[in-house]
């Protein structure tokens, strides 16, 4: 699948105020706006033998992470699967159209989701982990 940034599926004004209307998103906008760091982070407890990193983009100067993916030695984990990590920033700097800041995150989910706002499992209208590790499941990693 191709890097594609995360800003191509921002959530609608309505999608927004309606978690069932942003959780019947077809798998890869929902991933790539709303839910990427439960992404992120099923894709690290899919592999607990692998150095899976979690790292965070944020616009150069703020404080807040505007999308989160897993990492493996120079690859990149998100709603596009597997890519070098370069394409994945490159994308994202070239959407966004302005300076971002890759960040590792360090945090466990919890810690993180308060820290940036962001949604625990529970906040979703469904449970998002379990689609979450079919989605990993479907996108082979890169050392097989």
């Amino acid at each position: 699948m191709a890097v594609t940034a995360a800003g191509v599926f921002r959530r609608t004004p309505r999608e927004r105020a309606d978690q069932r209307l942003a959780w019947e998103r077809a798998d890869q906008p929902f991933f790539a706006a709303g839910a990427c760091h439960i992404l992120a982070w099923a894709c690290r407890d899919t592999y607990p033998d692998r150095p899976i990193g979690i790292a965070g983009l944020r616009f150069a100067g703020e404080r807040q992470v505007f999308h989160v993916y897993a990492t493996w030695a120079d690859r990149a984990f998100d709603h596009a699967g597997w890519n070098p990590e370069a394409d994945l920033l490159a994308a994202n700097r070239e959407f966004e159209r302005r300076p971002l800041d890759r960040i590792a995150i360090v945090d466990d989910l919890a810690t993180f989701c308060r820290a940036q706002h962001h949604r625990m499992p529970h906040e979703y209208w469904d449970d998002p982990l379990p689609r979450a590790h079919d989605y990993v499941s479907r996108h082979p990693p890169p050392w097989t």
